[in-house]
């Protein structure tokens, strides 16, 4: 009998749960001309309100990964999806500047367990070789639900007001997280799908794990001496300050900078996170072929490398470039490169973490979104000072600087080795 594909829909599954972080965190960066012009909020106080979520989303990372270790991740995703759904819609209630700042980093707090629980829920199920694609796969969700999700927005403002299509996208991550803890179980031996022979298949390759039930410390002292995870994050800080500027910031940009109206930002400021999904796909697949063939310290580095050189080579002349067309067309390589390494850059966390890999990643997408912060908030007072150039052109330096720090990274040094 052949194995079955249960880990397959597992994965699947997952895919819609980073498509639903994505959608429900850039609902806003659609909705900010409207937003401002309501509220009468300038850019610097903007960057306060978008930097709100990503300093929630930063300092909670590893409490969240924690908690997916520590209760597994049927019922620790279970519970922060309705959580963050829960602020999502409450960024409707807006009244004021302070009020969104409260309701944004407590959505933020809610997401900040997401990416490092689901690594977590796809360690026992995927196998060595399909995680450089299951990464790949999952963050390509994500970037997918970005892109979809602005002329959706745009939309539902143009027909019932920018506080609408909150109330919408958090009802959809609430109705993720009823199936989520209906079909998904923490691990493969207990689901009722499973037959042996896929059974068989995972243990031969991943082996059983802790006992069910067993709760075991997560050991931060090795975690933290682990040289590996430190040089990752500090790429991935690089990394999440560039891409927090196209999350946050690119339909204003297109809006105030380049001159188009709120249907024709919508549209073009999509196609760049298309293209990122395209590069997220294409990133996880190209690096697990490259596992097989030359082996994982080579094929997790080259992916990782290439890519943030061709997102530095893309931003310098997509900010430089006069027309709109040829700025949206240049951004879309640009984040196709940075997208490219992002499935790779999480697959590392499973290669060196283990049953630990939810506390690994966790504190890895801490210190990115640390930098993800920092990008966000910093950017309106920025361009107030020196323009909309500036920031652009710092997270093409970012970029270089990610690509020198990933050729040190080696995926086969697994951090109990280390220690």
């Amino acid at each position: 009998m052949r194995p079955t594909k249960i880990r397959h829909a597992v994965l699947w599954l997952t895919v819609a749960a980073y498509m639903i972080t994505y959608m429900d965190r850039v609902v806003i960066s659609s909705a900010v001309p409207l937003i401002q012009k309501e509220l009468n909020i300038d850019n610097a106080s903007m960057g306060v309100i978008l930097g709100a979520f990503r300093w929630g989303y930063a300092l909670f990372q590893i409490p969240g990964g924690w908690l997916g270790d520590w209760i597994g991740p049927r019922k620790a995703l279970t519970m922060i999806v309705i959580w963050w759904s829960i602020f999502t819609s409450l960024t409707a209630i807006s009244w004021s500047v302070a009020s969104m700042i409260v309701f944004r980093f407590l959505f933020g707090v809610g997401e900040s367990g997401a990416f490092p629980i689901a690594t977590r829920s796809l360690s026992r199920w995927m196998l060595p070789g399909e995680r450089g694609y299951a990464q790949g796969i999952t963050h390509a969700g994500s970037r997918l639900g970005a892109a979809i999700t602005p002329p959706i927005v745009g939309a539902i403002m143009l027909a019932w007001g920018w506080r609408s299509a909150f109330w919408v996208f958090g009802v959809v991550g609430a109705l993720w997280a009823v199936l989520w803890y209906w079909y998904y179980r923490d691990r493969p031996s207990e689901h009722s799908s499973v037959n042996a022979e896929e059974l068989a298949l995972i243990q031969q390759h991943i082996g059983t794990g802790p006992p069910p039930g067993q709760r075991p410390s997560v050991p931060w002292k090795m975690i933290f001496s682990s040289p590996t995870l430190w040089t990752l994050c500090v790429m991935y800080f690089c990394y999440s300050y560039c891409l927090a500027i196209y999350l946050d910031w690119f339909p204003k940009y297109l809006n105030e900078a380049r001159g188009l109206n709120i249907k024709t930002m919508a549209f073009y400021a999509s196609l760049p996170l298309f293209a990122g999904t395209l590069g997220d796909f294409l990133g996880g697949w190209i690096s697990d072929k490259l596992v097989h063939t030359r082996g994982l310290k080579f094929g997790r580095r080259v992916v990782a490398v290439a890519g943030f050189l061709v997102a530095a080579a893309g931003i310098v002349p997509a900010v430089l470039s006069q027309s709109p067309e040829a700025c949206v067309a240049f951004t879309s390589l640009a984040i196709f490169g940075l997208e490219a390494t992002v499935g790779v850059s999480w697959a590392v966390p499973l290669d060196i973490g283990g049953d630990y890999a939810g506390s690994v990643s966790a504190v890895m997408n801490m210190c990115g979104n640390i930098g993800g912060a920092i990008s966000s908030t910093s950017l309106g007072f920025l361009v107030q000072a020196f323009g909309w150039n500036t920031p652009f052109l710092a997270a093409a330096v970012a970029c270089a600087l990610a690509a020198v720090l990933f050729s040190r990274i080696d995926a086969t040094r697994k951090i109990f080795q280390e220690a």
